[in-house]
């Protein structure tokens, strides 16, 4: 009995797609994506024109089109298929405005979702959002707003986001990282990193650290999977962006003592990458004598440390990084500190630190203490 002539079954499909074998039967029951045929008339036998209409749905899901118009898009590609007319909700690609979603969220392995609620929660800024940069308030120097809609993804609380950032959500939950890293490849291409990271990625992964908190440990491997892959697409745009043209020292980021998020200063790290200037990223949980060394070893321009919580915050580590001088007698430099991160407010600004309230002013400002007009936006 040959996989071509008799097909292949659910676990061997799920393998292939690289989701659960729960989810590709979610999608049977519920949308109607199921093999043309079945063994006995119950096992599920899945032929090659099957496998490509899953194939199809995990495409536009990843894009971000809902999981019931992404099944009609994909019952129709099926060689032979026969479909009515197709309902007032057309295809929702990206870019389009189209009708509302359907409440319908993708199913997670041994969760039991209903409908989500029509109130969906909204996304606060991203000051607050797991392991991310205070977002700038500002929308200047933004891409045009694309086709968004209220709802969740893959059962997320997402609220009134980009397509792209539903379909993150929805590739997140299925495990699905080859869509994961297509997307966010797409994303960074097609809107720059700070966009990117403001309106796509920070969302998606305080939509799930909310999510993981709500559900009694469930969705640790969604959040390790989605941070492992933004962490991953940081990296790469900080590494393949253009070669430092900033003449002078770098920009030096870490995290503080007992602070371990990173992505938001590798976000800071890809931004600065992005315009140019040269960095040196030491990474989480930097000890003060290893910062202290770090600081006078490179000299830098800036020195940017990120506390997400007021407990990492140390004020007093802060002070002393301000007011470590180098070069020679008689023109001595000290760096400028930039306080990054929602662990930072409430405390009154010492000699030689700032504190930018969102991603984008913390690069604007830091290319504008580079002096290149060219590296900043307007105020």
């Amino acid at each position: 009995m040959s996989a071509e002539t008799h097909g292949i079954t659910t676990g061997a499909v799920a393998r292939r797609l690289g989701v659960s074998p729960t989810t590709v039967r979610s999608w049977d029951q519920r949308y109607g994506i199921g093999p043309a045929a079945r063994v006995d008339g119950k096992h599920r036998r899945w032929s090659a024109a099957d496998v490509a209409m899953l194939e199809e749905m995990c495409r536009l899901t990843a894009s971000g089109v809902p999981p019931a118009e992404a099944a009609h898009a994909a019952r129709s590609s099926r060689p032979g298929a026969v479909t009515g007319p197709a309902e007032p909700s057309a295809v929702a690609m990206p870019g389009v405005v189209t009708g509302p979603a359907e409440p319908l969220t993708v199913a997670v392995p041994g969760v039991v979702t209903g409908p989500a609620e029509p109130s969906a929660v909204s996304v606060p800024e991203p000051a607050k959002s797991a392991g991310s940069v205070p977002s700038d308030a500002s929308t200047a120097g933004r891409a045009p707003s694309r086709a968004r809609r209220a709802g969740p993804g893959g059962g997320l609380p997402l609220g009134d986001v980009r397509q792209e950032c539903r379909g993150l959500a929805r590739a997140a939950v299925r495990l699905d990282a080859p869509a994961m890293e297509a997307l966010l490849r797409e994303v960074l291409a097609r809107y720059g990193l700070v966009t990117a990271w403001e309106e796509v990625m920070a969302p998606t992964l305080h939509a799930v650290g909310r999510k993981w908190e709500s559900s009694d440990d469930r969705y640790v491997e969604v959040e390790h999977l989605l941070s492992w892959h933004v962490s991953t697409a940081l990296r790469a745009a900080a590494v393949t962006g253009p070669a430092p043209t900033a003449s002078g020292p770098p920009v030096v980021l870490a995290c503080v003592p007992s602070e371990e998020h990173t992505l938001p200063l590798e976000a800071l790290a890809a931004g600065l990458a992005e315009r140019g200037l040269p960095t040196r990223m030491f990474g989480a949980a930097v000890p003060a004598h290893a910062l202290d060394a770090a600081v006078r070893r490179s000299g830098p321009a800036a020195v940017a440390l990120w506390s997400q919580s007021r407990f990492t915050a140390d004020h007093a580590l802060a002070r002393r990084v301000a007011g470590t001088t180098f070069g020679v007698r008689g023109a001595r430099l000290a760096p400028l500190v930039v306080l990054a991160g929602p662990g930072w407010s409430g405390r009154a600004l010492a000699p030689g630190m700032v504190r930018p309230t969102g991603l984008r002013k913390g690069i604007d400002l830091i290319c504008r203490f580079y002096g290149d007009p060219d590296h900043h936006t307007a105020p």
